[in-house]
This record gives C-alpha cells, structure tokens and sequence, in this order.
C-alpha cells in the first residue's frame, strides 16, 4: 500500500440466502479455496484479497435487464470468454438474456449476483 492510500480493499462479500452453494460456485469459477464454510459465513482466499459470502435469509435476486438499478458486479478476465461462459453455467451460473453487446458476457451466479466475463487481452 503506498503512501496516498487511505486503506487496501481486502475482501468483497456477497449476501445469499445460503452460503454453501455461493462459495462453492465461486471457489469453481475462481480457482479459489474455501478457507471457511459454515451456515452463516463462507470466505475464499485468493492471490490478493478474499470473497465472503454472508447468509442473509431474505435475499432477493436481482432481476434483468436491470434498468440501471444494479450497484455493482463483478469483472472476469478469460482467454476465451465464450469457454468460461459455458464453465460458469455448468457450476450453476445462469446467462442473461438479452446480452448487452459483444464485448461483454453477463451472468448472474447462484444466489443472483451479476458478473461479466470479457477476454483477457481487453485488460492489457
């Protein structure tokens, strides 16, 4: 961290209504393990941060198109998009429809959570 930063960002955490099969999906997806697994609480540990994954028992999914309501998602790099694409639904992803255009693939994971899937070359 150098010496302008005010903080690193250490971990993402997405909210589901279970956490098993949200940290499961990912750590498939990612690559990641599963550093802790329970009921209430699932975190993965990557190279430079981690993704946790909180049980709220009332989450909605979001809904597509989402007209713009969306607060975030997250980007994948792939070397072949359309391959990781079809990983994604064989671990449990769904492909939106309609597609927003052809540089972007959007999905939502099991709990709901849109993340977009882009070739690798596209972030240098």
């Amino acid at each position: 961290m150098d010496d302008t930063a005010v903080a690193r960002l250490a971990m993402t955490t997405l909210d589901a209504a279970e956490t098993e099969p949200e940290a499961r999906f990912w750590s498939a997806v990612l690559g990641w393990p599963i550093a802790v697994l329970t009921e209430d609480y699932a975190m993965l540990t990557g190279p430079s941060g981690a993704l946790g994954i909180g049980r709220i028992p009332d989450h909605v999914r979001s809904t597509w198109p989402d007209d713009g309501r969306k607060q975030f998602h997250l980007d994948l790099a792939a070397s072949d998009p359309q391959a990781a694409a079809e990983r994604c639904v064989e671990f449990g992803a769904t492909r939106v429809e309609p597609q927003p255009g052809d540089t972007w693939i959007v999905l939502q994971d099991p709990a709901g959570h849109f993340f977009c899937l882009t070739d690798e070359k596209n972030w240098g």
